[in-house]
C-alpha cells in the first residue's frame, strides 16, 4: 500500500511538482540576495528617528515598512501623485524602486498558481499535498529498504537509478515534508480556511485631538529599534482623530499623533506567532540561509522524478505482468516472491496459473510488503526467493526478515519455502534457508521442507510442485518455460589463447562495443554504461537459461571483454571457445555494482586466480588516476596461463598497477595465491591500516585458502575478514 501511495501521485504528479519545486528553489535566491543588497539600519537608531527622517524628504508620507530581510520602503501621497521607494535608513533618501524585481514576481505568480488565479491556487496546493505525500510514504519505503529508522544511512546497492533516488531521499527528505506542509498551512490561510487569530488594539477612550508633534521626539517611537519594526502607518493627513499605528514583532499599538504617548497595546498571538514562523520557514523572509537550504532540497524533486520514474520502468520490465492477480483479502494462497533479476517472478506466474487451474485464488506479492494482516482468508504461504551476492536479500525481498521477526505471532496458515540459484556458487540458496530457518524459529507451520531449483531448471521447479500438490490435496503440473532474456547481437573482434600445455584451455575473449541509442546513453541502460566487475549473460544455443561471465572492461574502453575456461560438458564455454573474429552471440547486461572498485583513493588489494584475473584486469586497465593498487594473480605455469601478463607489465609502467605479486601452482615448488599473500603479510597490513579494499574474485577453494590467510593476517589488528565485509571493504566474486 505504501509503495502505491508513493508511486502513483509521483508518476501523475510529476510536471506539476517539478514545477512548484524548481520555482521554489528559484525563488529562495531572492531573500538572500536582498539581504545582501538592503541598506542597513545604524546601530540602534530608533523608529524616531527614521520616520522623522523619511518623513523630512517625503511630503505626504502615508507608510514606512520594513521586510524581514531588513529592507526599509516608503509609500507616500503627495500633490495627488502617489510614490514609493526603498530608502536608506541612515538618510532617509531614496535608493532604488519598491516595485519587487520582474524575475521574482513573474516566478512568484507561477509557483503560487501558475498565472491562474484562485483556481492555480488550488492546483498547486494539490501539488503540495502529493509532494508531503510524496515525502512521507517515500521515507517509510526508505526505512523498509534499509532495514529501519535506525539504519537510515547504511551503505546501499543494486543499480544506479534506485541508489541515487534513495540517497538524494535520505537527505532531502527533511526539507521536502517541511516546504510541502509549510505551502498547505499558507494556501489554507490564503483561502480563509484557519481562523486569523490577530488581536487588533483596543480603540483608545480618547485622543489629544492635536496634531504635528515632531516625530523624532515620540516616546512610543524612540523606544522601538528599527531592527524590531515591521511597519509604521501615519494619520490621514488633516485628521486630528486619526493615529499612527505601529507594528513590531512583539506586537501593535496605537499612538497619539499630537502627544507621540502609545494609546494602546495588543501582543501577538501564538496563533500569529506560529504563522509567521510557518511564513518564514516556506518563503525564507527572515531566514535566508534556511530558505537556501530548502531550495536546494528542492532541487532534488526532479531528479527523484527521473529516477523514479526509471525505477518504475524497470520494475515493470523486471516482473511480469500478472494477470487474474485475485485481491489479497480474498486469496487462498498467497505467493510472495523474492528476486533480483526479475526470473523468479516467471515462475511464481507459472505456480499462479497451475493453483488457479485448480480452483485456488492466488494472490502474488514481493516479499517486501508481507503482512499476514492482509490475508484474512489465506490458507497457504509460498515464498519463492532467490538469493542476491553473498547471501543477502533480493530486491523485492528486503525488510520481509525484520517484518517477520516483529510478528507477535506466526500466520495460522503453512508455509512453503523454494529457493532458487546455481549450485556452483558458495551462497546457493543461502537467502531461502535464512528464510525458511526464521520462519521454524518463529513457529511457523511448514507444508513441505524447504527446497531449491539449480540454474531455474524447469525440472526441479515441476519436481517441487508436484510434491507440493500432494501435501495440500491438489494436482499440480508446473510446465514452466523460462523467458528467454532480451539480448543483442555480439561480435568477436580478437581472442588471445592460453592454458593447452597445462589442459586448461583458456581464452581473452574482446567483443564489439554495441552502438547504443540516445535513450540508452542517458539513461545508461544496456551496454550504454557498464564497469569491470559487471556481469555478461551469455545465452547459449539450445538453451535459454544464460551464464553469466565477470566483465574485464568497461564501457569507456569501447569493447566488451570476458575470459572463458573450458570446463568439460560445459555447453556456454564450449561454445565461446570455438568462436573466430566475425561470429557472434547472444548477450545482455547485468550490474554488478557490488564489485566494483569505487571512486575512492584507498588503496586495492587485488586477488585472483585464473579468470579471476578478468574483472580486476579491468579494474587496473580502468585506474587512470593511479590509485594504489597490488594485484595478487595465481597460475597454474607462467608460459601457458600468465593471463593479461604483457598487459600487467605495461599497466605496472604506466602507474595504473602499483605491485605484482604472483603464485605459480605447478612445478617444483608449488605455490598458492594464499602463499603469496602470507609472504607479503607485512604489505597487506599495512594497506589494510590504510583503509585499503580487498576484492577477491575466482573459485570456490582458492577464495576459502585467501580468507584463512587474511584472518592470520588481520588477527594481530583485531579485525577479521568478516569485520572488512561488515564495512564494505572486503567483496568477492566466487564461482
Amino acid at each position: 500500500m505504501i509503495r502505491v501511495l508513493h508511486r502513483w501521485p509521483g508518476l501523475l504528479a510529476l510536471v506539476l511538482v517539478t514545477i512548484l519545486a524548481l520555482s521554489g528553489a528559484a525563488l529562495s535566491v531572492f531573500p538572500m540576495a536582498e539581504r545582501l543588497v538592503a541598506p542597513q539600519a545604524v546601530a540602534e537608531q530608533s523608529v524616531a528617528d527614521l520616520a522623522a527622517h523619511v518623513a523630512a524628504t517625503h511630503p505626504g508620507l502615508e507608510e514606512i515598512r520594513r521586510s524581514p530581510s531588513g529592507t526599509i520602503t516608503a509609500w507616500w501621497f503627495d500633490g495627488g501623485t502617489p510614490g514609493s521607494a526603498v530608502i536608506d535608513p541612515a538618510t532617509g533618501a531614496d535608493v532604488g524602486s519598491a516595485d519587487p524585481n520582474g524575475v521574482e514576481r513573474w516566478l512568484t505568480n507561477l509557483h503560487r498558481s501558475l498565472f491562474l488565479d484562485d483556481a492555480g491556487r488550488l492546483v498547486m496546493a494539490a501539488g503540495a499535498a502529493a509532494m508531503l505525500m510524496l515525502t512521507l510514504s517515500g521515507a517509510a519505503l526508505v526505512a523498509r529498504r534499509t532495514g529501519g529508522w535506525r539504519r537510515w544511512f547504511v551503505r546501499l546497492r543494486g543499480p544506479w537509478p534506485g541508489r541515487l533516488h534513495v540517497e538524494i531521499a535520505r537527505v532531502a527528505v527533511l526539507g521536502l515534508a517541511l516546504s510541502a506542509t509549510t505551502a498547505l498551512w499558507m494556501t489554507a490561510s490564503t483561502f480563509d480556511l484557519l481562523p486569523d487569530g490577530a488581536v487588533r488594539p483596543a480603540d483608545p477612550a480618547a485622543v489629544s485631538g492635536q496634531m504635528a508633534f515632531p516625530l523624532g521626539q515620540m516616546a512610543a517611537l524612540q523606544d522601538v529599534p528599527v531592527d524590531a519594526l515591521r511597519k509604521l502607518s501615519f494619520p490621514y493627513a488633516g485628521d486630528a482623530q486619526d493615529v499612527f499605528t505601529l507594528s513590531t514583532d512583539a506586537g501593535t499599538g496605537l499612538i497619539d499623533q499630537g502627544t507621540g504617548a502609545l494609546l494602546s497595546w495588543a501582543d501577538l498571538t501564538p496563533w500569529q506567532q506560529v504563522s509567521e514562523t510557518i511564513y518564514m520557514l516556506h518563503t525564507g523572509q527572515g531566514a535566508a540561509v534556511l530558505g537556501l537550504i530548502l531550495g536546494l532540497t528542492a532541487l532534488s524533486v526532479p531528479v527523484m522524478g527521473v529516477t523514479g520514474a526509471l525505477i518504475w520502468v524497470a520494475g515493470r520490465r523486471g516482473r511480469p505482468r500478472l494477470r487474474d492477480n485475485a485481491r489479497a483479502s480474498r486469496a487462498q494462497t498467497v505467493i510472495l516472491v523474492g528476486s533480483e533479476g526479475g526470473s523468479t517472478w516467471g515462475f511464481a506466474a507459472t505456480l499462479a496459473r497451475a493453483l488457479r487451474d485448480a480452483g485456488q485464488a492466488v494472490h502474488i506479492a514481493p516479499m517486501s510488503g508481507f503482512d499476514p494482516a492482509r490475508y484474512p482468508k489465506a490458507d497457504c504461504f509460498l515464498i519463492l526467493a532467490a538469493t542476491y551476492g553473498e547471501g543477502d536479500a533480493p530486491a523485492s525481498a528486503r525488510g520481509f526478515l525484520d517484518r517477520l521477526a516483529r510478528l507477535p505471532k506466526p500466520p495460522t496458515a503453512p508455509l512453503a519455502v523454494l529457493g532458487f540459484g546455481d549450485r556452483s556458487f558458495p551462497a546457493f540458496c543461502t537467502y531461502a534457508a535464512e528464510v525458511g530457518a526464521a520462519a521454524r524459529a518463529k513457529g511457523w507451520t511448514t507444508v513441505l521442507p524447504m527446497d531449491t531449483v539449480d540454474r531455474q531448471s524447469p525440472q526441479d521447479f515441476a519436481r517441487w510442485g508436484r510434491a507440493l500438490g500432494q501435501a495440500i490435496g491438489l494436482t499440480l503440473d508446473l510446465d514452466h518455460q523460462p523467458a528467454r532474456p532480451k539480448a543483442q547481437g555480439l561480435s568477436l573482434i580478437s581472442r588471445r589463447d592460453y592454458g593447452e600445455a597445462v589442459q586448461a584451455p583458456t581464452a581473452i575473449l574482446r567483443f564489439a562495443l554495441p552502438k547504443a541509442t540516445l535513450w540508452a546513453r542517458l539513461t545508461g541502460q544496456g551496454f550504454a554504461r557498464f564497469q569491470a566487475g559487471d556481469l555478461l549473460g551469455i545465452l547459449p544455443e539450445g538453451s535459454s537459461v544464460p551464464r553469466f561471465y565477470s566483465l574485464a572492461s568497461g564501457s569507456r574502453d569501447g569493447f566488451v571483454e570476458i575470459v572463458v575456461k573450458k570446463h568439460p560438458g560445459g555447453l556456454c564455454s564450449s561454445q565461446l571457445l570455438i568462436l573466430e573474429p566475425g561470429d557472434t552471440v547472444q548477450a545482455f547486461l547485468r550490474r554488478n555494482p557490488g564489485f566494483h572498485a569505487g571512486r575512492g583513493r584507498a588503496p586495492l588489494i587485488l586477488i585472483g586466480a585464473g579468470t579471476g584475473i578478468g574483472p580486476l584486469a579491468g579494474i587496473i586497465r580502468a585506474n587512470t588516476r593511479h590509485r594504489p593498487v597490488h594485484l595478487f594473480f595465481g597460475m597454474r605455469h607462467p608460459d601457458s596461463d600468465f593471463l593479461y601478463g604483457d598487459d600487467l607489465t605495461a599497466w605496472q609502467a604506466e602507474g595504473r598497477l602499483t605491485q605484482l605479486s604472483t603464485a605459480v601452482s605447478r612445478g617444483a615448488r608449488p605455490h598458492y595465491v594464499q602463499d603469496a599473500l602470507r609472504a607479503e603479510a607485512s604489505q597487506v597490513a599495512n594497506a589494510i591500516c590504510q583503509g585499503a579494499r580487498v576484492m577477491v574474485c575466482g573459485g570456490r577453494d582458492m577464495a576459502q585458502g585467501v580468507g584463512r590467510a587474511l584472518e592470520d593476517i588481520l588477527a594481530p589488528m583485531g579485525l577479521t575478514p568478516a569485520m572488512l565485509k561488515a564495512g564494505g571493504r572486503y567483496v568477492e566474486d566466487v564461482y
